[in-house]
């Protein structure tokens, strides 16, 4: 899959040479899909790490971002992929979604019913864009999130805790529980985002944080 604050040094390098140059473009899409993780494949960093390599990365380019001239015009929103791929304590549907710029209500909580598609909208309205179709015409923008007065203090990322390279250990180290999630985990497809079956990969994950011997959440 790769490493997240790999493609992270890349986009900061081409953001600070378009910064330079006056030409960053209005709307920018980034991908870092670490966080989805490997499972326990033998070969690749434990769960824990691939999220934290994710959770790095994302931190890094906000913080160049935040110190740009361009951030008093920015705004990021940051989506966590899979909100259908597990449950929390409230509903399956749930993610998680921030909305990072100078406007943006610090110490505020916003208990708005909020889609992917109010993420759409927003870009929208403040691109000065048309709706392309009735649903994100009639979408809730995140509105109650920013306020009219900026606050321009940029963002300082903070070193990972959790180490980038905690390996998976290989089959024959294994025995038991551990060695049949390692082996369910070599199954799956992971050629692409999304590939693999969510319903063992969720297991998966939750059996490294977790310990196999502890339960997996029923809803």
């Amino acid at each position: 899959m790769g490493s997240d604050p790999r493609r992270a040094d890349r986009l900061i390098e081409d953001y600070k040479d378009l910064s330079r140059k006056g030409k960053v473009p209005n709307l920018m899409l980034i991908t870092l899909p670490c966080d989805h993780t490997e499972g326990t494949r033998p070969g690749y960093p434990k769960p824990a790490s691939m999220v934290a390599d994710n959770d790095l990365a994302l931190g890094r380019i906000v913080d160049v971002v935040s110190k740009s001239p361009e951030w008093k015009n920015t705004c990021i929103f940051v989506m966590e992929d899979d909100a259908q791929a597990g449950v929390d304590h409230v509903d399956g549907h749930r993610t998680v979604c921030l909305a990072i710029s100078p406007y943006t209500r610090r110490g505020f909580v916003d208990s708005t019913m909020y889609t992917q598609v109010s993420i759409l909208r927003s870009i929208e309205l403040m691109l000065g864009l048309d709706p392309m179709n009735k649903l994100d015409a009639t979408a809730i923008p995140f509105n109650a999130c920013f306020q009219n007065q900026p606050d321009p203090r940029p963002y300082n990322y903070r070193r990972n805790l959790v180490k980038l390279d905690d390996m998976n250990p290989p089959l024959q180290a294994l025995e038991g529980k551990e060695l049949y999630w390692a082996k369910k985990s070599l199954a799956l497809d992971f050629s692409d985002v999304d590939s693999a079956d969510w319903y063992w990969l969720n297991r998966i994950v939750w059996h490294s944080l977790h310990g196999v011997d502890t339960p997996y959440p029923v809803m």
